[in-house]
């Protein structure tokens, strides 16, 4: 991450939860990221490189969009942040899910607790509040708080995030500058259509050489990069946005809707109305050409 990038951190939730043998939740994944801290007992993480006990002593990252599961059978107490992250770090960064964490990180979360004493979820179900309205309701209560919790609230949560920084590795090994601007450019315009030859001419390479030294670097094609990072964000728009299949694909400079259909279905694995449908959102929309019946899901 480059010195001259941002970071913000918004606060979805925060509560200090106590569980006895009821955290039990299957394939959540969220467009929010999570952070844990557990005050006594244990439980069982389930992530995509295998389970993990979570136990005192120690901080937990989840990154948004992220499938993972729980597994409780014993009662135990945590600490739970929702954190929504507005850079796209987790694209660009692998974290570390566990770290050491002692008195400090727990005074961290204590005070942030203090600070926001009812931005508690109301339900552990995820079926509660991991969908549009709440989490648009969440990321507004941010322009509500007085300005010194505001200050420091990122603070604390920079913080706690600073503690997995110091561990994140990236996720490619980019030694040309010229590609790493490239690919800032690429995720700060991914709305608009993006064009090969103007990305070369903007470094200037030539358009060959450009795909050559961005297919080293990078291991695909500026091209393959850049619908990556297009279905990625359609996939955020489905789940927190009201938005339908036509305008999302728009608003992402698809004009022809079988190709942004086709693209999505082989990046994502399924349509991008089965990916609404699966994501669980239950948001009020405008309605997509052939929507499936919703699944109900048992997820947290």
């Amino acid at each position: 991450m480059s010195k001259k990038e941002t970071l913000n951190l918004l606060l979805l939730n925060v509560a200090r939860k106590e569980h006895d043998a009821d955290w039990n939740w299957k394939g959540v994944n969220s467009p929010f990221a999570r952070i844990y801290m557990v005050e006594n007992g244990s439980a069982q993480v389930v992530m995509p490189n295998g389970v993990h006990t979570i136990e005192p002593g120690h901080l937990y990252l989840i990154p948004s969009f992220v499938t993972h599961s729980y597994e409780n059978h014993d009662r135990f107490t945590l600490y739970y942040v929702h954190i929504y992250e507005e850079q796209n770090i987790f694209d660009r960064l692998n974290f570390p899910f566990e770290v050491n964490a002692g008195e400090l990180e727990m005074g961290l979360m204590k005070r942030l607790l203090q600070i926001h004493p009812n931005m508690e979820l109301s339900q552990s179900n995820p079926d509660s509040y991991d969908n549009v309205p709440t989490l648009m309701q969440n990321i507004a209560k941010n322009d509500l708080f007085p300005f010194y919790s505001v200050v420091e609230t990122k603070g604390i949560l920079l913080q706690l995030f600073s503690r997995f920084l110091n561990n994140a590795s990236f996720k490619q090994d980019i030694t040309d500058k010229r590609i790493n601007k490239a690919i800032r450019f690429i995720r700060e315009n991914v709305s608009k259509d993006i064009n090969i030859e103007d990305l070369a001419k903007a470094h200037y390479m030539t358009p060959e050489y450009f795909i050559r030294l961005f297919k080293k670097q990078m291991q695909c094609s500026p091209l393959q990069y850049i619908n990556q990072k297009k279905i990625e964000k359609a996939q955020l728009l489905l789940i927190i946005g009201e938005m339908s299949l036509k305008e999302i694909a728009f608003s992402l400079s698809f004009e022809n809707m079988s190709y942004f259909y086709r693209l999505f279905k082989k990046i994502s694995g399924v349509s991008p109305i089965q990916y609404r449908t699966l994501s669980g959102s239950g948001v009020t929309r405008k309605p997509d050409t052939a929507d499936a019946k919703p699944r109900k899901r048992n997820n947290e």
